[in-house]
């Protein structure tokens, strides 16, 4: 069996990197180690967990919104099990749908665990044992990455969870202890907190969303403590003993110090991911790593070995599935000889809690660190007109562009449905506007993003309401 690619993993980079490819007219075929295609994100990561983010936001709604516009429904009564339904129902259905695109575009699959054993050769290793070689004139390695672990701790899905069991859970813990207030750790966090339990979030350093901008980390925390959720800043989990029925977590000061011990029915361990390439034979096929253990790639994401490529978690930048898929798009290309690009300064990226929080270029902190002089302007849900009314007042959009030019650097936003709106700022980003295009940009009234254009205004100190 020849190929002219053979994908590894069926990620969101993965199945979008073969789809494009047999788009452009090459004979295509994907490893899978899984029974089902989609990678992490549509059966453990992104899908599953949006589904229990908007059905667990909906039922704080009916207990505690509903009332108050006139809606009288009595207290809701949690069915977890049906919920649980409902959540794999939208998984079921996202991954039937790569299997069908794959079958659309005649691409083949094999299932199995994929191992490089040399440029232009992929041998896969079925359930059974069994293995075959597959021939092809380029590899793309798309493997995705997998859960961090804690030094000391074990994970095993039933108390001690990882994001995979937090998606599982069969009851609301009464106590719920989340090791790491990142992306991971706020969304599943948010979910248990609004179907009942005590949430406490523990984290190393000093902030909430390591890396995202202070103004952004400082009011989210305001509101996710306004909410319900305790944080434990500069601290970190030592240990947990499971022997008796709650788990005792012992919790120390980040720089020494005396520890405590905490009560948890389920700690939840949201630190990060690391890259996956675990038996994929990459040291004996010669493909270079760095020292945190990711694919090296050159600019049009060739490692070191002629032949092979690699994108998504493996390889450095954020880990998110949409710069995975872009990846996809542009390696596909490249192998076709077109001009494949990702432009990395306009990567968006969500945090799908309530309000949504998204971000999109440099931080105030990056900016300055770079030295380089810029307009900062803001505004206010508060003083938005459809927020107002939907009593979704909580948060605002920041603009950063540029002191001499003007050209939009960076947006910022903390608000109801910021994960829709901060495509609006990536497409103005990508096209170098400046924040004057955007704020004459005609935006429909009475919407949430109007206040995108009174930010932009703002820049130049001239927002109309406020």
């Amino acid at each position: 069996m020849s190929y002219d690619l053979v994908v590894i993993g069926t990620g969101p980079g993965g199945y979008v990197c073969a789809i494009r490819a047999a788009q452009l007219g090459m004979k295509v075929a994907v490893v899978e180690k899984d029974q089902t295609f989609g990678g992490t994100c549509l059966n453990v990561g992104c899908i599953p967990s949006k589904a229990l983010l908007h059905a667990s936001h909906l039922f704080e709604e009916a207990g505690h919104g509903f009332e108050g516009m006139g809606i009288k429904v009595g207290k809701p009564k949690l069915d977890l099990a049906t919920m649980q339904k409902f959540k794999d129902e939208g998984v079921d259905g996202n991954v039937k749908g790569v299997a069908f695109l794959f079958k659309k575009n005649k691409i083949d699959a094999f299932i199995g665990a994929g191992r490089v054993v040399a440029a232009g050769k992929v041998e896969v290793t079925g359930a059974d044992g069994k293995a075959q070689m597959v021939e092809t004139k380029s590899i793309v390695i798309a493997t995705g990455s997998a859960v961090a672990q804690l030094k000391g701790i074990t994970i095993d899905e039933q108390r001690v969870v990882s994001s995979t069991g937090a998606l599982t859970l069969d009851k609301v813990p009464g106590k719920l202890l989340v090791v790491g207030a990142g992306v991971i750790g706020l969304e599943l966090g948010s979910v248990w907190r609004r179907l009942g339990a005590q949430v406490t979030v523990v984290e190393f350093l000093d902030r909430v969303l390591p890396g995202m901008d202070n103004e952004v980390g400082r009011q989210s925390q305001r509101l996710f403590e306004k909410q319900g959720i305790t944080f434990k800043l500069k601290a970190k989990v030592t240990g947990i003993d499971s022997s008796g029925k709650t788990l005792k977590v012992s919790v120390e000061p980040a720089d020494g110090g005396a520890a405590e011990s905490m009560e948890a029915d389920v700690v939840l361990v949201a630190i990060g991911r690391v890259p996956y390439t675990k038996g994929l034979g990459l040291e004996g096929a010669g493909v270079a790593l760095d020292n945190r253990g990711r694919i090296v790639t050159d600019a049009h994401f060739a490692t070191n070995v002629p032949g092979i490529y690699a994108i998504g978690d493996v390889i450095t930048g954020p880990m998110l599935a949409h710069k995975a898929e872009d990846e996809g798009v542009a390696v596909a290309e490249l192998l076709a000889g077109q001009a494949g690009h990702v432009n990395y300064d306009v990567i968006p990226n969500v945090i799908y809690t309530f309000p949504e929080i998204a971000s999109v270029g440099k931080s105030e902190e990056e900016l300055k660190a770079a030295g380089v002089a810029y307009n900062a302007g803001k505004f206010p849900f508060t003083a938005n007109g459809r927020a107002k009314v939907n009593r979704t007042t909580d948060g605002f959009v920041k603009i950063l562009a540029d002191a001499k030019t003007d050209r939009v650097l960076g947006v910022h936003i903390v608000g109801a449905d910021a994960g829709t709106m901060i495509a609006e700022a990536a497409i103005a980003m990508e096209m170098a506007a400046s924040a004057e295009d955007m704020a004459r940009t005609c935006h429909a009234h009475p919407t949430l993003s109007e206040a995108v254009k009174e930010a932009a205004f703002a820049v130049a100190k001239r927002a109309i309401h406020m």
